[in-house]
This record gives structure tokens, sequence and C-alpha cells, in this order.
């Protein structure tokens, strides 16, 4: 299979007219980024297509020439595409191997499409093209995601298990309400990833290397071929912004955030102590050396995640931190955080889906789990403030004692005999053991956003509306 080189048999630069030496190999080997920024190829091709065809409208270049471009760079992209284009490091970066293979394919009209821009609005747009793709990518994920958690959630929207407070049981809740909790997380960073795009929806293509150009563009023109909403403002702030960059990643870090907590919750939920859930088994892994042994590696990578996540936001502040107008080279180390937050979120949330698609609940060890831990006491302390007309202060040390009574028997709540109850509050009737239950306090939990089946199936339904619509 043949492969064409992009760089030019005599290696001379193409900014090398003012130099009367050679760089020197190590330089070379530092100043280039062609091994990662070359993931930006089609988006490149992209962006020179669309000025080329600018400055063919205004005159700038024959129509001609611009076919000659357009022709040139698709075979570029199918060349590249097919693994049959060799990069250059010689040639630094994306831009020049692709501005210097053009000129061999189709000679001096190559030379013309690097007129009026710089690489500095050219790299801008291509990182924004590239993430704008990534950034509808992942928001769709997450959506996904969200759909197996309510379908989830609408599966065992009654199932009743224990709610913590400090890891400590603390009132019943149902598992699909659980899982809600989750959906509302993701919709937030759903809604942040909207709001960056939004923002990041600005070409800088044509603020050339940072004062803008003498000759006649149409940058309104070359915005609406990209689907870009306009030209950026200011031709400074164009080349030097990456806020768009730490936008993002600071919205990656959160969403990992919240995927690094349900990560949590599967590991501590699998584990041998609270056994409420088993995770699909091809998303576990096994020991070398303890046969017995289904490990939670996906939930635990997931969780680890975020610690690589939070690295490349701070990489990329630090860079930024006192950086002058305009363009640095410091600028190329953006790149590398970028790509590796993207594989890093896209990877946690389509594994995280799939293993919420195959989670399965254990009803019984959730059911033991939240009887042992006195889930209605704090039923037993309003009960005793509305029927009883006790303050709720004194209630809630009444209730205590109720606890530390269930506690010394070896008891639950639900199963104390009116006369236990009676020997600390003397005028409690039968009717105070109805508070007690586990199914009736879950009932009751009404409130807006509360935890009872009732509102559970009201909340899938308003989820669905708000999250899934099309």
């Amino acid at each position: 299979m043949k492969k064409y080189s992009s760089e030019k048999k005599n290696n001379s630069k193409i900014w090398g007219g003012r130099f009367s030496s050679n760089t020197s190999d190590l330089m070379e080997e530092f100043n280039c980024s062609i091994q990662f920024d070359k993931v930006l190829y089609a988006e490149d091709i992209e962006g020179s297509i669309a000025h080329s065809e600018m400055l063919s409208k205004q005159k700038i270049i024959s129509e001609k020439d611009f076919k000659l471009i357009s022709s040139g760079l698709e075979q570029i992209k199918k060349e590249i595409m097919n693994n049959k284009f060799v990069f250059s490091t010689k040639l630094e970066d994306i831009h020049m191997n692709i501005e210097n293979r053009l000129v061999e394919i189709i000679g001096e009209p190559g030379k013309k499409m690097h007129t009026a821009r710089s690489r500095n609005d050219q790299v801008a747009t291509d990182i924004k093209l590239w993430l704008r793709k990534k950034i509808d990518q992942i928001e769709l994920n997450l959506k996904s995601l969200q759909k197996t958690l309510i379908e989830q959630s609408e599966r065992y929207y009654d199932l009743l298990m224990p709610g913590y407070t400090h890891l400590q049981v603390a009132q019943p809740v149902t598992f699909g309400h659980h899982l809600l909790a989750y959906v509302e997380m993701f919709g937030r960073d759903r809604s942040r990833l909207i709001d960056c795009r939004k923002r990041l929806n600005e070409l800088p293509l044509g603020s050339a290397a940072l004062g803008g150009t003498s000759y006649p563009i149409d940058r309104d023109f070359v915005a609406q071929r990209l689907k870009f909403d306009k030209p950026t403002e200011n031709s400074m702030d164009a080349v030097s912004d990456r806020d768009f960059a730490v936008e993002f990643m600071s919205s990656s870090s959160l969403i990992s955030i919240h995927l690094s907590r349900l990560a949590e919750e599967l590991v501590i939920w699998s584990s041998d102590r609270f056994n409420f859930v088993k995770l699909p088994e091809n998303y576990t892994t096994g020991s070398s050396i303890m046969p017995q042994k289904r490990n939670p590696d996906a939930a635990e990578l997931i969780r680890a995640k975020p610690g690589r996540i939070f690295g490349n936001l701070i990489s990329l502040m630090t860079v930024l931190k006192g950086l002058p107008m305009t363009y640095g080279k410091d600028m190329q180390e953006d790149k590398e955080p970028i790509f590796d937050t993207v594989q890093s979120i896209e990877i946690c949330i389509i594994n995280m889906k799939e293993m919420v698609k195959g989670l399965e609940p254990i009803p019984n060890s959730m059911m033991d789990a939240l009887q042992k831990g006195f889930p209605t006491a704090t039923d037993l302390a309003d009960y005793l403030v509305t029927n009883l007309n006790i303050p709720f202060r004194d209630a809630h040390h009444i209730t205590g004692k109720i606890v530390l009574l269930a506690e010394r028997k070896n008891s639950t709540l639900e199963n104390l005999t009116l006369k236990d109850i009676q020997n600390i509050v003397p005028n409690a009737d039968i009717k105070i053991l109805d508070v007690l239950n586990i199914n009736n306090s879950l009932s009751k939990r009404k409130s807006y956003g509360g935890t009872s089946p009732e509102n559970v199936l009201s909340a899938i339904k308003r989820a669905k509306q708000r999250f899934l619509k099309d």
C-alpha cells in the first residue's frame, strides 16, 4: 500500500524564509504536535474548504484555484482515513502536514489556501469544531444514561431500601427514587454542556494572527458554512481564548463526580456487607489467586477517573494563568488535556450505562438492612408532635429513648409492643404502632419530590418529559 508523505524533500519550513540555519532535531521533536493534533484532520480540512470558498467568493483567489484546493483537500482526507498518509514531525502540526501535501497534489494553487488566516485562528477553529461534535455526542450519551436510569427506576419504583446519611440508615426510600436522584444530576450536567456549546459556537477564523486581516474577507459567510452562530467579536480574544476548553473540562469534572458517586454506591451495594445489588457479570472481573472473587472493576475505574479529569482541568488552567496576549506556544499544551478528558468521560458514561442496564437489586438484603436501622424513628417523633401535642425537641428526645429500648431488646421499632411504648409514653394508643410500619412511613412521604411510590411514578413521568423528549 503506497503512502503519501507530506514532507518536502528539502525539509524546508513554510515559515523558514527569515532563517539561515535548520532547526535542531531536538527542537523539532520538542516543538511538534502532530503526534496528537492529527486527530483534528477532518476539522482542519473542513475549515480550510470553507475558508477557501470564501476567498473565491470574495475574488481573493480564483474559482478554479478554489476547486483545485477543495478537491485536493478531499483527496488528503481520504488518504488519512485509509491510512495512506505519512505524518511528518518536521512539519510540526496537522495544519502544515495537510498544506504541504496539498501543494504536492495541486501545485502552486495550494500555496494560496492560507491567505488571510494564521495557524492561530486556524487551530482555535479546529478545536472548536472538534469539541463541538464531542459535546453533542457526550450530551447524547448522558441522555441515554438517563433513559436507562429512568427505566430501572420505573421497574423498581416501589422497591424498599434504606436511605442513608453519614452512611447510616436514616429513612426508608425506594430504589426507584434513589436512581432518580442521579437522573437529576445528569440532567444538570447536560444543561451545563449545552450552555458551554452555546458560548463555544463563535468562529475564530478570519482573526488571522491576532489583529485581523487587510483582505476583504467575509467572516459571516465562513461562520454560516461551518454552522457557527457568529464570528468572534475581537480578533485578539479569538486567537487566545481557551475559555471554552476550560468550561468543557469543568463540566466534565462535574459529570465525573456524579459518575463516581454512583460508581461508589455500586461498589458498596455489591459488597458482601451490603449485598444490595448484583452487578452484571460482564462488567466485573476475577482474581488471579482467589477463585471466588467477582470484583467491581468497571465501577472502580469510573470512581478513579475524576482524578485524571481534574488533573487535565488544573493542567490547562495553569498553562493559561498569567499568559500574556495573544498566542503563545504554551497553548499547544491545551490539546492533550482536552482529548484525554473527552476520551475519559465518554468511556465512563458508556460503561456506566451498561452497568445500570444490567443491574439486579436484591430486595431481601435491602429490607433486612432497612429494618435494622430504625428508619421510622422520625415518623414516630412527628406523630408525637402531631397527635400528642409534644414539642418537637421533646418528641425527639422521647423517640431516642424508644430507639434505645429497641436496641436493648434487640428488636426493630416495628416489633415493639404497645406496652413497651407506653412505658415511655403513657398516653400512647394503638394507633402509634401504625406509625412504626415501614410501608406506612414510605406511603406518607407525598411532599413534592418525596419518595412515596405514588410520587416516584409521577417523578418518572416528569423526568421522561423533561429529559427524554426528542
